[in-house]
């Protein structure tokens, strides 16, 4: 049921009530703690953040890039997580988010009218393909801001949930797709983060044991 009527504009109600929907990705909470290391951010938080990330980091695409469209992209791409949750990328229930997701964007997306649920879920599952240059360098930043946070949080996500580098880099090696000179920045702070003890490596099976 929507939460405003206005007869006179059923379009803008729908509209409306899409904004007051979404803005419930505020009360969905990630895994990572803000860069202060004060709490852990919500969705919304994120969203804005990477945003920014990829204004300013532009010039590092591995090719021409529409900004607005990875903009749209990386302000969208989560707001499903506003019925499906957030999954950690770590853990095996990644397996099934997808298919959560889907069912989250049909419902909200769904809200609004049918040309507008078109370009939204377009754009959320071009993202989720990646396999455009957008896509590509969006998912730079989606990897990059927790890779960043966990680093300057000495690696409190990662001790707790027992990520290992080998893990960090298998998941987020897409980086290099989008942003090679990104990718380099990245294997530099892993390689600082097990230096540090922020990140374990899998230890080599010893002589006789493998």
């Amino acid at each position: 049921m929507s939460l405003i009527a206005f007869e006179q504009n059923k379009r803008l109600e729908k509209q409306i009530n899409f904004i007051i929907e979404i803005d419930k990705v505020k009360n969905v909470i990630r895994k990572s703690l803000l860069f202060d290391g004060s709490r852990f951010e919500n969705v919304a938080e994120h969203s804005w953040t990477v945003s920014i990330m990829a204004i300013l980091l532009k010039e590092y695409a591995n090719f021409k890039v529409d900004i607005e469209k990875v903009l749209f992209m990386l302000l969208i791409h989560d707001i499903v997580e506003v019925d499906a949750g957030d999954t950690f990328l770590y853990s095996d229930e990644r397996k099934n988010a997808h298919f959560n997701e889907q069912r989250a964007a049909e419902r909200i997306f769904g809200i609004l009218d049918p040309d507008q649920k078109k370009m939204f879920i377009d754009t959320w599952k071009e993202y989720e393909e990646g396999k455009t240059n957008e896509a590509k360098f969006a998912l730079v930043f989606d990897r990059l801001q927790p890779i960043t946070q966990n680093y300057v949080c000495k690696g409190i996500t990662w001790k707790k949930h027992n990520v290992t580098y080998e893990q960090v880099v298998e998941e987020n090696k897409c980086i290099k797709e989008g942003s090679e000179e990104i990718w380099s920045f990245v294997e530099y702070i892993l390689q600082k983060s097990v230096e540090k003890g922020y990140l374990a490596k899998n230890q080599p099976p010893r002589e006789g044991n493998k």
